[in-house]
């Protein structure tokens, strides 16, 4: 995830520890009661990751595009909770055009890096959804997938900082190393094995490596909003997370997580069963 650096190769840990810690709890309360709590927790986090990226591609705000961004990722996750996923599928379509055409009508070219937007904002915030509907393994594939994203954020930044190395992609994010990517797959893969037992899931071996691959996938989301801040000429998205930047310095993994796991469910059973479909291999 990208971070607000201070003094030192260690001088952002207390703050962004701190921030950790009060927040982490709060998701995974609100993950945890399901329904309306984790629709309210992931409408507020869309509307401000929209936000977020309309000013970052833009170069400024732009109420027209952080509206349709905005309302697209408010209301899938309570179209899901109403059980209409292909509604909210509709929803983001339509969405998609209407910022399609206004950014036609300005013919401005940066603006239309915002198209992007649409499926980047909302359909990570569908994926999250559809894996807490699911009544029978939603929960336990939700704090699957969290806890095996926070491994691999944890895991790259001590093993990047402690071992230090080559860079991994120095012209997008300096700080990045190969030993932070290890340590990221090292960590998740931990997490997803070491989760799997104690959830009693039925073959260890595929979330171990599943976990691995979704933690390489983390790395590119953060590869390529490090891209973007570095075209925008910004060094975080907001400043709303001390330690961390904005909304999206902290979740820029997790929505690339979440698009590579609504794939596989789609994929694979459907979005009726994305969780299973995570989960049982």
């Amino acid at each position: 995830m990208g971070a607000t650096n201070t003094s030192g190769k260690w001088g952002d840990f207390a703050i962004r520890t701190g921030s950790a810690v009060l927040l982490v709890p709060v998701v995974i309360a609100l993950a945890w009661l399901g329904g309306a709590w984790f629709a309210l927790l992931l409408a507020v986090f869309g509307v401000l990751m929209a936000l977020e990226w309309v000013r970052l591609v833009n170069g400024k705000p732009d109420l027209i595009q952080q509206g349709l961004h905005g309302a697209a990722a408010a209301a899938v996750p309570w179209l899901v909770l109403a059980k209409l996923p292909g509604t909210a599928f509709a929803f983001i379509a339509l969405a998609w055009v209407a910022s399609l055409l206004w950014l036609l009508s300005r013919r401005h070219g940066q603006a239309r890096a915002a198209l992007i937007g649409l499926p980047y904002i909302a359909l990570p915030v569908l994926s999250l959804a559809l894996l807490r509907a699911d009544a029978t393994h939603g929960l336990s594939a939700l704090l699957w997938l969290m806890i095996v994203v926070w491994s691999a954020d944890t895991g790259a930044y001590l093993v990047g900082r402690l071992v230090g190395g080559p860079k991994l992609a120095p012209q997008i994010s300096p700080g990045k190393t190969w030993s932070g990517l290890v340590g990221a797959v090292t960590g998740a893969a931990l997490a997803g094995g070491l989760l799997g037992r104690v959830m009693d899931l039925p073959a260890i071996p595929p979330l171990v490596a599943l976990a691995g691959l979704l933690a390489v996938i983390a790395q590119l989301g953060d590869l390529f909003e490090s891209h973007l801040k570095r075209q925008a000429g910004v060094k975080d998205s907001g400043k709303l997370i001390p330690g961390h930047g904005g909304i999206l310095d902290r979740v820029d993994g997790l929505i690339a997580v979440a698009l590579g796991v609504l794939a596989i469910g789609v994929l694979r059973s459907g979005t009726n069963n994305i969780a299973a479909a995570l989960l049982l291999w």
